[in-house]
């Protein structure tokens, strides 16, 4: 894949710019918005990795937003510090297809990414996710299950947002550790189980099948048949 990062942090830039290289991708990279923003729009690029705030006098949503007004449908994927929920909304409303969270693991990014090349420029920005019959809204923050709302607190709505969009892989407890509560450590304490089994009383215990399964000695995948 031939993909852009526009990001301005060095060390970032670097990070992100060499991992992806690595991964035997072809690699541009613009450290301002207005550098940026010409280079997207004048050049074929599979992926975007797009930083929010930028410098230059333009910022990542009205890249988005200009490349969306050209029928420029490439794939994005946010990266941004600003993680509040309103935000992400922003970002999603403004043209993104994904949003990803600093501090970010690379191996994350690396999978978003490739999804997003993989899914060509024929799609909009995704706003739902679904596996078999639970569907989640990102814009909306809802969840439902054969066409029941299902109530979740925050970190529980994150959390299945996680797994669904690794929906058939399975998700290690480091995995959930750095993309649901941004550790980079493990605390040793059982918040994982915890709220793993939460999630289950609301979005598999009213149901006659599971999708959340545990995987032994390895994490967790959601799927409809059992591991």
């Amino acid at each position: 894949m031939r993909i852009l990062v526009v990001e301005d942090d060095k060390d970032v830039a670097g990070f992100v710019v060499r991992g992806l290289k690595e991964s035997g991708h072809v690699v541009e990279h613009a450290d301002n918005g207005r550098d940026g923003l010409f280079l997207a729009a004048s050049e074929k690029f599979d992926a975007i990795v797009l930083d929010r705030m930028l410098p230059g006098g333009i910022d990542g949503l009205h890249i988005l937003e200009t490349l969306r007004g050209q029928k420029n449908a490439v794939p994005v994927l946010i990266l941004s510090a600003l993680a509040a929920v309103d935000e992400r909304v922003k970002g999603l409303q403004a043209g993104g297809d994904d949003y990803l969270t600093k501090p970010f693991a690379f191996s994350e990014l690396l999978a978003r990414v490739e999804a997003l090349g993989r899914r060509g420029n024929s799609e909009g920005p995704v706003t739902r996710l679904k596996v078999e019959d639970l569907e989640l809204d990102l814009l909306a923050r809802q969840v439902r299950r054969a066409g029941q709302k299902i109530d979740l607190q925050p970190r529980e709505f994150r959390l299945l947002e996680y797994l669904m969009r690794h929906a058939g892989q399975v998700v290690t407890r480091t995995m959930l550790l750095e993309g649901v509560w941004d550790y980079h450590f493990d605390p040793q304490t059982n918040v994982i189980d915890v709220h793993v089994s939460r999630l289950r009383q609301k979005v598999d215990k009213p149901f006659p099948v599971s999708l959340i399964q545990t995987v032994r000695n390895a994490g967790y995948m959601l799927r409809a048949e059992p591991v």
